[in-house]
């Protein structure tokens, strides 16, 4: 099958492409937050780089979040664009599952907090535990935290080592450095890869997973969207 990864959830804009072939080839633009720029012409010329037609795609597969709220909109509205016109399905994965397989992808073993910055001085995030196999568990539900209180739970797991990986625990690095037994992975696995998208798209298609229909894929944002929340301070004034 001939794939197509959109990932748009935190300030990188990546796409990856795996075609029946095997070819794969990935294209990946960050720290400028300009995604409805960067997006089509990423995905244009990945296509053109791989040789394929977008006719010629079988599945997408999309970042659903949480994450930015802009990059999310993007994303997904541009994967379930490209979804409708084609007549194939859609692939939802979260960021945080996505940020999971590629530390475990990577070699990270044990308990591995995946975070995603949030603003507004929070970070979504989840805890989950990599066996030696490279299988992940996830060991709670993802939650929308301050630096505060993921200190506050990461202090709370009886001293165990935890690997911090992704955007959210770079930017807070210096609160987590101070809870014994934390490492933040700063120099990779910033954001969700694209390939590990692609990766486990795939390997849900070669289980027998049925992509989504486009119309029923949405972002999950976990919280009220800036304006809204802006308007509701002020409301209440």
């Amino acid at each position: 099958m001939n794939l197509v990864a959109i990932e748009t959830a935190t300030e990188t804009v990546a796409v990856a492409i795996r075609t029946a072939d095997g070819l794969a080839a990935e294209l990946a633009l960050t720290g400028r937050r300009r995604h409805v720029e960067s997006l089509t012409p990423a995905l244009e010329h990945l296509l053109g780089q791989v040789g394929l037609e977008a006719e010629q795609l079988s599945a997408v597969a999309v970042d659903v979040g949480p994450g930015l709220f802009t990059g999310l909109r993007v994303g997904v509205s541009a994967a379930k664009g490209l979804a409708q016109s084609l007549g194939i399905g859609v692939i939802g994965l979260s960021s945080l599952d996505i940020l999971a397989g590629a530390a475990a992808g990577s070699g990270l073993r044990g308990q591995v907090l995946c975070a995603v910055d949030a603003r507004r001085g929070e970070v979504f995030a989840s805890l989950v535990e990599v066996a030696a196999t490279g299988a992940v568990t996830p060991s709670g539900s993802p939650q929308l935290l301050s630096p505060e209180g993921l200190v506050q739970l990461l202090a709370g797991l009886s001293s165990q080592a935890v690997t911090a990986v992704g955007d959210g625990a770079q930017r807070y690095a210096e609160a987590l450095g101070g809870v014994p037994g934390v490492i933040v992975v700063e120099s990779a696995l910033a954001w969700p890869p694209a390939p590990t998208l692609l990766a486990l798209a795939a390997g849900l298609l070669d289980a027998g997973h049925a992509p989504a229909e486009p119309g029923s894929v949405v972002p999950l944002y976990m919280r009220d969207a800036d304006a809204t929340a802006n308007f509701a301070q002020v409301s209440q004034a």
